[in-house]
């Protein structure tokens, strides 16, 4: 009995790192942003295979490591690379690097790897850089003629995550506008985009509003729990959920500033499952219940109060918790998945069971930690670990 239950791990093992039978993902409305601000998290290679797995299909990372877009080769899923704000200045001053960086980066990738997006900057606008929020426009224009020499921009669409920050005011959700002192940088970036039929990228957290003023906000409204909901006395919209309203504030400020239509975009959301003493509402059962009901909510394909027919579409923050993150306790635990590759919390996604093999997983890791590479034969290896492990 002990054999059989060896060599039925062994075949789970087998058909999570093959991707066998994993089926279709909800492309459209549900992705997952991959960081690797850890030193302790699965390589490239096992993450693929857990995401195919869970049928997660729309994939954003923050850079364009080459060891996770060899990994995602051939793997079917869809993935938003991303032009780092380290480089934002360098490809604004030529065009020539921006070329340099697409052809690097990007091209020489396709069509095996599926990089269908390209995130120029993250949260540039409205940050302490004016250097770095003058230069963004630029580098998002070179990438694009790049892209467009290289008869790419039918395949890879450009956007640039924004934060909250962006925003004068949010509350009431018609009332928000973007505030002056950044409006310079932004209209060129929302023309131009307006031309390129780009979307408004946003990064929005009702965990950290919430954290903020707890007194004042309905822990369920921000959780998409059942609620009384908020009514925004200029549009009489009605809002059940923090995630709506936030959205239909970007929604207005692109309308106040001439942008009406041109669809918002969630390129960051999520909720911390711990942090520090003083951040309010970070625990496992709120996180796992604000990312239940998201998912939920956006499996629907459903729009917002004020733009009811244009689904909704966002990036979850996020797949693993990232031990070396620096800032408070809640930015290292945000993840959807924990190091070892066992789930956080339970959101519903499946796959789970089957993929996580505990034993498997710390052997292929170990492999990796001494530097070596993920043939099919490691399978073979890997197997032939367990079930002398069992004996």
């Amino acid at each position: 009995m002990r054999i059989a239950a060896s060599v039925f791990r062994c075949l789970l093992f087998f058909i999570a790192f093959h991707g066998i039978g994993t089926g279709e993902a909800f492309t459209g409305t549900y992705g997952i942003n991959y960081g690797r601000i850890a030193d302790n998290i699965p390589p490239p290679e096992i993450v693929v295979s857990l995401l195919k797995a869970v049928k997660i299909k729309n994939v954003k990372i923050y850079d364009s490591d080459h060891g996770v877009l060899r990994a995602f080769k051939g793997s079917g899923l869809e993935l938003v690379v991303g032009l780092s704000n380290d480089y934002v200045k360098e490809v604004n001053s030529s065009e020539d690097r921006a070329m340099e960086w697409v052809k690097e980066n990007v091209h020489s990738w396709l069509p095996d790897t599926h990089i269908r997006g390209i995130a120029v900057g993250n949260e540039v606008l409205g940050g302490a850089d004016q250097d770095l929020e003058a230069a963004l426009f630029g580098a998002i224009k070179n990438v694009y003629k790049a892209l467009s020499r290289l008869k790419l921009t039918d395949l890879i669409k450009i956007s640039s995550p924004h934060s909250q920050a962006v925003f004068a005011n949010s509350y009431p959700p018609s009332n928000c506008t973007f505030k002056s002192s950044i409006f310079q940088y932004m209209k060129p970036i929302l023309d131009f985009f307006s031309e390129i039929d780009s979307p408004f990228s946003l990064n929005i957290y009702p965990f950290i509003a919430y954290k903020g003023d707890p007194q004042h906000i309905d822990l369920n409204y921000a959780l998409l729990q059942p609620n009384h909901g908020i009514d925004d006395p200029i549009s009489n919209l009605h809002y059940d959920n923090m995630f709506d309203a936030e959205i239909d504030a970007a929604y207005a400020a692109l309308e106040a500033a001439g942008y009406g239509k041109m669809e918002v975009e969630i390129t960051e959301t999520g909720w911390a499952s711990g942090g520090d003493e003083d951040e309010t509402g970070a625990s496992p059962q709120n996180a796992q219940t604000y990312n239940y009901n998201l998912r939920k909510r956006l499996f629907k394909r459903k729009g917002t109060p004020r733009r009811p027919k244009i689904v909704i579409k966002a990036y979850i923050f996020a797949l693993f918790n990232e031990d070396s993150k620096p800032g408070p306790g809640s930015e290292r635990h945000y993840g959807l998945f924990k190091a070892d590759g066992s789930i956080s919390y339970d959101i519903g996604l499946s796959g789970v069971s089957s993929w996580h093999a505990s034993s498997s997983f710390y052997a292929l890791k170990d492999f990796s930690a001494r530097g070596c590479l993920w043939p099919s034969s490691l399978v073979l290896v890997t197997c032939i670990w367990i079930l002398l492990l069992d004996q």
